[in-house]
């Protein structure tokens, strides 16, 4: 097997399920849940995890059984299933999100780091040639987009490599939250830092904007999806796959059910060892921080539990901060590696190449590497605008992420329409099968559909009841754009076909 080389670059289940694992669970997603909603969060991830996330990794195990060999991903399944114009809106849609995503995430990667090294948060006070800390992340995100595209060109076994070290870190920082919380529990007695007073615990939330707010608390929905959200990314790889009609759909099942169940033990895990209202309810205390603060308290409270001093509890407390700035650094990387190259392949070799101006298209090993050059200087070019252009466009990007918030979500509705249909065709092969009836196939669409479908209206109309209509406005105006972007490109297309056929025809 060692010496196949052919055999080395496919992934087998282990692999695919740490690049899932990468790619969908986000550990600060169980911290920063339990700052906005305590225990009243699990209900929702259980929710969500049912109504969406299951059922839809399901749909994405059954697409990628049988379109093992389609190297377009989303794109090639909607394209197969209902039309090409169809699928071309959906993925246009899908991938412009993750331009913006990059753009976010590329200076802010720096964070962790920073706690890895100096156990807090020190990039505000960070220079280079003489720049101030937010202009000096700006050039350190530049230079991180360039290196992850160089890497990236590579090939995929570079990017298999960084995936696999992201997805074991994200897991060490579970396994260090679940004995820790474990230990404490033990220390104490099995008395909880934030106790359950009865089913009130995990209905009604301690935080106050939470409280007698069902719009707010619906809203809390689509933050759940966007915790699940990128399984669709590794449809892009099913013909990457060692055996991929049977290591898929498992890959996907096992990825589903350990990540639905994984995001609500991580938030009771929480409760154990913080107090919301001593811990979470403290000035300083924000979603960009609340992963570093609950974990450094782990490490205080561990010391506690067992009769430690307060000098070595504060130690514990900045050890435990440093692993976690370490691992959601590497988790991070793993995160970015995986989407800066997977939505890509997706979109560009599912789609007729002529959609596509210049060489944009051609793929070089099996890797879009000049659409990926592009794709850096775009992203490049937006981190320098938003970093350097002043007030106006740090406002004018600020207006980009509000448009882009339900634009992320609205391309599993695309995909999941198109499920009904490909259960309906006959021609289409199907050796892996979760909803063996049409009947089941079109209900649980409808309830995938409905479900994010319902949390992106409460999330567009929330701002706008806490009197902000202009955010409201935006999240409205984010997938129109998007749709009229995709349409118009599609048209153009379509223009050049008809001109070719005119010609081929005189």
């Amino acid at each position: 097997m060692a010496s196949n080389p052919q055999n080395n670059k496919k992934l087998t289940l282990v692999s695919l399920i740490l690049m899932i694992f990468t790619s969908v669970y986000g550990f600060n997603n169980i911290p920063r849940s339990f700052y906005k909603m305590g225990y009243a969060a699990i209900p929702w991830y259980i929710l969500s995890g049912i109504t969406f996330f299951i059922p839809f990794a399901f749909m994405m195990a059954e697409f990628g059984a049988a379109f093992k060999s389609e190297k377009g991903g989303i794109y090639s399944w909607m394209e197969k299933s209902v039309g090409p114009k169809f699928a071309f809106v959906g993925t246009f849609m899908w991938y412009a999100s993750y331009i913006i995503w990059m753009v976010n995430v590329a200076s802010g990667v720096w964070v962790p780091i920073s706690n890895a090294i100096f156990g807090k948060d020190t990039t505000k006070t960070w220079s280079l040639l003489g720049l101030s800390g937010p202009k000096t992340l700006g050039l350190l995100g530049i230079l991180w987009i360039i290196f992850v595209t160089f890497i990236s060109t590579k090939g995929l076994d570079k990017i298999k490599k960084i995936t696999s070290l992201g997805g074991t870190a994200v897991a060490a920082l579970n396994i260090v939250l679940l004995v820790g919380a474990i230990l404490v529990l033990i220390g104490n007695h099995g008395q909880l830092a934030q106790p359950i007073v009865g089913l009130s615990s995990f209905t009604t939330s301690p935080n106050p904007k939470y409280v007698g707010n069902i719009i707010t608390s619906l809203a809390f929905v689509v933050y759940a999806i966007f915790a699940y959200g990128g399984i669709e990314v590794v449809g892009g790889l099913v013909d990457q796959t060692e055996n991929a009609e049977k290591t898929f759909p498992k890959g996907v099942a096992i990825s589903a059910v350990v990540i639905s169940i994984g995001y609500s033990l991580g938030i009771f895990m929480v409760g154990i060892f913080t107090n919301w209202t001593n811990v979470m309810n403290t000035e300083g205390v924000h979603l960009g921080n609340a992963g570093y603060v609950v974990m450094a308290n782990l490490g205080y409270a561990l010391g506690n539990a067992f009769g430690a001093s307060e000098a070595t509890c504060v130690a514990m407390g900045a050890g435990i901060a440093r692993f976690v700035g370490l691992s959601m650094f590497l988790a991070l990387c793993g995160a970015f590696f995986t989407l800066t190259y997977a939505p890509l392949k997706q979109i560009i070799e599912g789609t007729p190449a002529k959609l596509w101006p210049g060489k944009m298209g051609e793929l070089k090993n099996g890797m879009p590497i000049n659409a990926m050059v592009i794709q850096c200087v775009t992203v490049c070019v937006m981190i320098a605008l938003v970093t350097f252009g002043g007030d106006s466009m740090t406002k004018f990007f600020d207006i980009l992420v509000a448009m882009t918030n339900v634009a992320m979500t609205l391309p599993y509705m695309f995909i999941a329409l198109a499920f009904p249909a490909f259960k309906k065709k006959q021609e289409i092969v199907k050796p892996f099968e979760v909803f063996k009836t049409q009947g089941s196939a079109s209900l649980w669409t409808a309830v995938v559909v409905l479900t994010v479908g319902f949390a992106n209206v409460f999330c567009i109309i929330e701002p706008a009841i806490n009197g902000d209509m202009l955010t409201t406005i935006y999240s409205i105006a984010g997938p129109v754009f998007f749709s009229i972007v995709a349409i118009l490109m599609y048209s153009s297309y379509e223009r050049k076909v008809k001109a070719n056929s005119e010609d081929i025809a005189a």
